[in-house]
């Protein structure tokens, strides 16, 4: 997938603010599959805000990789605001990172296991002291590639906020 340079622009905003304020990032992703850290790694001076990305496409890896709760797995599904906070969070607390993003949803071509339609993302950005912020988008059936690129460009939007 190669990425607009709108992204890449965002990207590298981000990166360049981030520096400013002295704040690393790390992600934690699932329907984007590393797309966010790969973005940002693109970003000239990258190297010294990136601190890398969690992939967790199932909810066992998610559970075991960033700490989300088995119970809040099998009541809510993957793919929901609680579940994109406690991704969010698990990534802080498992680095050093100041700053957070996480992305789960379905980005297609079909619904996923527990009924969520094509389109349906949560992303959550969350900074080291402070209440994680998450927030739901419905981009619709718009095609995989399309839906992972609007996800990331809002994930990339909400980590701006919190710097």
């Amino acid at each position: 997938m190669t990425m607009n340079e709108s992204l890449n622009a965002a990207a590298e905003e981000l990166v360049a603010l981030a520096a400013r304020a002295k704040l690393t990032i790390i992600t934690a992703e699932s329907c984007t599959s590393g797309l966010l850290a790969t973005v940002l790694s693109e970003a000239p001076g990258a190297g010294k805000i990136l601190q890398g990305g969690f992939v967790t496409y199932t909810k066992e890896h998610k559970h075991v990789a960033l700490g989300v709760p088995e119970e809040l797995l099998h009541a809510k599904g993957a793919v929901c605001s609680e579940v994109a906070c406690a991704m969010a969070e698990g990534a802080l607390a498992r680095s050093t990172a100041d700053l957070a993003a996480a992305i789960t949803g379905v980005a297609g071509p079909e619904p996923d296991e527990d009924g969520n339609p094509v389109g349906r993302v949560f992303i959550a950005a969350a900074r080291r002291g402070r209440d994680a912020s998450c927030f739901q988008k419905d981009y619709g059936a718009i095609g995989r590639d399309a839906v992972r690129e609007a996800a990331l460009a809002d994930a990339i939007a909400a980590l701006k906020r919190m710097v």
